[in-house]
């Protein structure tokens, strides 16, 4: 049996012949009474029980002090004794003891100051509390926070690097078309989310853009982001319709365990000449916005069915034409969902801005970005994603 098991032992043995000498004597704390030079006076036997010293060696031999171990001296001198002399009691300081034989035992000490008639130190009454399981709790506690600080960061680098598996590391060259590309995280950017854009060629004069947002944040939707762009990319090297690709990548996305749904919208584009025709089919996701060479911005589709969501959903391709000059925009709804208070920067709010815009790709792209994030102060509350493709004029 430990020391401290056989002091409550004792204690409850005491209680049962309500003896107050007992009650002192085997507490479940130890209790000292120390005088105004320090000396320890008077020490219950709980105190030596914890401890393994004899009372003749402690009472009227030793300081409080002596007992400590060497940190515990320096923080009595510095914070427990002046504060005990300036408020007269000091509660939960945390201190060492030394036991008998060497060893060190966590405490808890609780202390009040009892003055003279002239206001002089008097004795200082002690209550000290075994804190072995409390500090072995709090190793603990701090082991598990280090694992849990460890496995964040591994998710974090995890999320990082499947993040950079969701847009195209650079955007490539297309020989009559400019395109621009931008992306922003919610918030600071410290969690990955589920938007994703790509652009891939079929032939040198066929071209796939596609772009998506999966619901939710984490690293389950950026590796259903990841799962869809790479099934379009597989859809499109047999399949000519960007509807059939979406029916094709419902299922996909159907059958995938997360049970997530995702927005998106494929785009081919064939080049004729000095223009291109595009088939586009939208599963859910913001439409398409053009800029004629009048540059007065027009909707082009309708957002669809998502996908993901419904089995056996029937999607539409429709055709427009980009000629030299125009400008097709697509975004992920971090744009038009952004929010300021109750406010929405909504479609209305974006169609301004174009029909203002006489930009190119990049800078058009550059325009919007900014303009979404000072509405939102620069933490957007959602992710956003955005890719503009412009025809260059014709040379005059």
């Amino acid at each position: 049996m430990t020391g401290h098991d056989q002091a409550r032992a004792a204690f409850e043995k005491a209680l049962l012949v309500d003896d107050p000498e007992a009650l002192y004597e085997r507490a479940p704390c130890g209790y000292l009474s120390i005088d105004a030079a320090g000396l320890v006076v008077k020490a219950n036997a709980t105190f030596l029980t914890w401890t393994g010293h004899e009372s003749r060696d402690v009472v009227g031999q030793v300081r409080f002090i002596d007992l400590l171990a060497a940190g515990s001296k320096l923080f009595h001198e510095t914070h427990f004794r002046p504060l005990l002399l300036l408020d007269g009691q000091v509660s939960e300081v945390a201190l060492e003891l030394l036991r008998h034989d060497g060893s060190r035992l966590p405490v808890l000490v609780n202390a009040v100051l009892d003055r003279a008639e002239d206001g002089a130190p008097g004795i200082t009454r002690v209550a000290v509390f075994d804190a072995t399981e409390r500090r072995r709790y709090e190793r603990e506690l701090l082991a598990a926070k280090k694992r849990a600080e460890d496995a964040e960061k591994r998710m974090t680098l995890l999320a990082r690097t499947l993040q950079e598996t969701l847009m195209p590391p650079r955007n490539p060259w297309i020989d009559g078309l400019d395109i621009a590309t931008a992306y922003r995280p919610a918030g600071t950017g410290d969690e990955i989310g589920g938007d994703f854009y790509d652009v891939f060629a079929v032939s040198a004069s066929d071209w796939v853009v596609t772009i998506g947002d999966v619901a939710g944040k984490g690293v389950e939707a950026a590796a259903v982001a990841t799962l869809v762009r790479h099934t379009i990319r597989a859809l499109a090297i047999s399949e000519t319709s960007p509807a059939t690709i979406l029916s094709q990548l419902n299922q996909v996305v159907l059958d995938h365990p997360s049970e997530r749904f995702c927005t998106a919208a494929v785009l081919r584009l064939r080049r004729i000449g000095d223009w291109w025709d595009v088939a586009m089919a939208a599963g859910g996701h913001p439409p398409a916005i053009v800029l004629d060479t009048d540059k007065v911005p027009r909707v082009v589709g309708e957002p669809g069915h998502l996908v993901g969501a419904f089995p056996s959903v029937a999607y539409e391709d429709i055709r427009f034409e980009l000629r030299p000059g125009t400008t097709v925009l697509l975004y992920t709804d971090g744009v038009t969902d952004g929010r300021r208070g109750s406010e929405l920067y909504g479609e209305e709010r974006l169609m301004r801005l174009l029909h203002e815009s006489v930009d190119t790709a990049e800078p058009l792209i550059g325009r919007v970005l900014d303009d979404v994030l000072a509405f939102q102060g620069q933490e957007p509350r959602d992710d956003i994603a955005l890719v503009a493709l412009q025809v260059p004029p014709l040379p005059d």
